[in-house]
Order: C-alpha cells, then structure tokens, then sequence
C-alpha cells in the first residue's frame, strides 16, 4: 500500500512539475519526495523510476495524439534510425525517464540514510 500511494504520489508531482519547469526540477521533487514520504530502499528506487517512466509516456502519449505530429518520426530519421522510428524514439524517452527517476529517488534514499541513522547499541545503555 505504501508503494503504491508512493508511486502514484510520485507520478503526479512529476506531471505536475513538468508542465510548469524543466525536468531537473522533477528530479529534485523525487529526491525531497522520497525523502519525505520514506519508502524502502528499493522501493523508492523502483517507485520512482517507474513514475518518471509512466509520467513521461503519459505525456508523450497525450501530446502525440492531441498534436498528431509527425516530428517523432522525422526526428527518427534525421538521426539515422530508419523510417517509422517515433516509437524507438518513444522507447528512449521512457527508458531516460526510468533512469532519471530512479537515480532522483536513489539520492532520496542516501539522503535520508545520511541523515536518520539508526542506532547500532541500543541494548547496552550507551
């Protein structure tokens, strides 16, 4: 339940953030979020990668079909990746987005296990 509040939490701060600034304020939005919200090690990770990866497809995928551009495909080309290449394009973008938000979310983590250690000693009165 945790994860899931944390990963849909997540993936609304990041469409939100991304409307209105660059992706990096995405990224630290995750890393207070994580933080914050105090998810395991790997589940903050996973969570918040995997709502970068989703946020990002949503908007892709809301942006494609409300323009109907053809720009994907044509940037495809361009690069060198042959014709009809928008959805490789598609699949580098979520997997940028996975990577960043995972990485957002890992500093999360370390900064909260820098900062609220837990005591080692705690049954010899020290």
């Amino acid at each position: 339940m945790k994860f899931t509040l944390y990963f849909l939490l997540t993936t609304l701060v990041v469409v939100f953030v991304n409307s209105v600034f660059p992706f990096w304020a995405a990224m630290i939005s995750i890393a207070l979020l994580t933080g914050v919200f105090r998810p395991s090690k790997w589940g903050g990770i996973f969570g918040g990668g995997l709502a970068m990866g989703v946020a990002w497809l949503g908007q892709l995928l809301f942006i494609g079909t409300m323009t109907s551009s053809t720009l994907p495909d044509k940037m495809g080309e361009v690069m060198g990746l042959g014709p009809g290449s928008g959805y490789i394009l598609l699949g580098i973008t979520i997997l940028l987005g996975v990577i960043l938000g995972a990485c957002s979310a890992w500093v999360g983590v370390a900064f909260r296990a820098m900062l609220y250690k837990k005591p080692t000693d705690i049954y010899l009165g020290r």
